[in-house]
């Protein structure tokens, strides 16, 4: 055999190391955005649940009439539908990162704001923080589609599981924070910041990027079929789950249990269901389609609500809770995932994830006012139960539909499949 030239082995030395340098910087880089994702998901809901807990405070601190009361904790949800179509847009001028980043910066001013004392700077800031969150809610799809696209499904996971750990502990340390600390109602939901601004800290190094996407890429999906699936589906799901925060320590108090037990119970069954939510949309990805999935959810919602409406008993009540409460806690997991899982690119996954969680949490911001109004009109529950059948029924027709085997990008509005799909 012919000898290597002794120089050569040398000379590729620098090349070398060069590519292991390159090695090195990615995986260094791929751990930087993993922890300023995890940090983002982790503040994109315990400002909002850490309010519920603390609303009687803060309506006596702020002198709000019952009806703002209730609008405390709607107006993040009217901020959502208003802001998320928005989101991709700003993205495609600043690029992702930076617009993220500016998002961290809205819920900052937000969460200040509204500690300020006065009722008008609490429903100004709670507008704030909607729209701080609703920016993270609905780029962090894109970007993982766009930085991590053949580990969507665990990282949508990963983020999820971790946005409801802490508005688990949003609503847990709230009280406690408040009253056994002795920060009051404004110190206890100022002190969010704190994990805003390790937020805006870890999103600093990727400020310099600034990813544009190709002018030719993007599309609107309003006339789109699947897109509208997909969107009903989201918005349902979260309709459930937020009536589902909102009156189910009511039903289980009206059946016998205290509602401090009531409120802790909500809480535990979102707890119990983090196992699923990570593991939901790893499933989601494994396969082309998700219909198994979408019944396995609709199960748990229509069970838990017919079980609700048949059968009396504070312990029926509780076992029946659970299953609503966990079918609460991995479907949005599902929602999520489709984003992903029915789009080619990553400004794709935006463009439709802003769209669904636009019209959605509209949607879902009508759920409360709609079971309380049906609670209070008929002083039962069966009516209110009734209806959240009838829309679990909605969203699992609608779920059915995004489940497809299909990529949004090649339908045109009105026909058109990838290969292998169904019309």
């Amino acid at each position: 055999m012919r000898a290597e030239h002794p120089h050569a082995t040398i000379l590729c030395m620098p090349v070398l190391r060069q590519e292991l340098s390159k090695t090195v910087g990615n995986r260094r880089s791929r751990i930087f955005i993993l922890t300023a994702i995890i940090l983002m998901a982790a503040n994109l809901r315990p400002t909002i649940t850490g309010v519920g807990p603390l609303i009687d405070f803060i309506s006596r601190g702020t002198g709000l009439s019952p009806t703002l009361s209730g609008l405390v904790t709607t107006l993040p949800l009217i901020s959502f539908g208003l802001i998320s179509p928005m989101a991709p847009r700003i993205a495609n001028r600043l690029g992702i990162e930076r617009t993220l980043f500016s998002g961290l910066m809205i819920l900052a001013l937000g969460t200040l704001l509204r500690s300020e004392g006065s009722s008008a700077a609490l429903l100004a800031g709670m507008f704030l923080i909607g729209a701080g969150v609703a920016i993270g809610n609905v780029l962090l799809p894109s970007l993982i589609k766009r930085d991590f696209p053949t580990q969507v499904g665990l990282l949508t996971g990963t983020y999820v599981t971790v946005m409801n750990v802490f508005a688990g502990i949003g609503s847990g340390i709230s009280v406690p924070l408040s009253q056994h600390l002795g920060l009051g109602w404004r110190g206890a939901l100022s002190v969010w910041v704190l994990l805003t601004l390790l937020g805006l800290l870890a999103w600093l190094p990727h400020l310099k990027q600034r990813h544009l996407p190709d002018p030719v890429q993007g599309q609107s999906f309003w006339r789109s079929t699947v897109a509208w699936q997909i969107t009903l589906f989201m918005g349902l799901q979260s309709l459930l789950f937020y009536v589902n925060v909102s009156w189910l320590p009511t039903l289980l108090h009206d059946r016998g249990l205290s509602l401090s037990l009531a409120g802790w119970l909500v809480s535990l069954v979102q707890i119990v269901s983090l196992p699923g939510t990570f593991i939901m949309p790893i499933l989601a990805d494994r396969k082309p389609t998700q219909h198994t999935l979408v019944w396995a959810v609709a199960g748990m919602f229509l069970f838990g609500y017919a079980g609700l409406l048949l059968t009396p008993g504070r312990i029926m009540a509780i076992i029946w809770t659970i299953v609503a409460g966990f079918g609460s806690g991995v479907s949005i997991s599902l929602a999520l995932a489709f984003f992903s899982l029915r789009t080619r690119d990553h400004q794709n996954a935006g463009q439709i994830s802003g769209m669904a969680q636009s019209v959605g949490y509209i949607v879902a911001a009508a759920g409360p006012v709609t079971v309380g109004y049906l609670h209070a009109a008929t002083h039962s529950w069966t009516w209110p139960l009734i209806l959240l059948l009838a829309v679990s029924v909605m969203m699992t027709v609608a779920g059915l539909g995004a489940a497809r085997d299909i990529f949004i990008d090649d339908v045109a509005p009105h026909r058109a499949v990838r290969s292998g799909g169904q019309p």
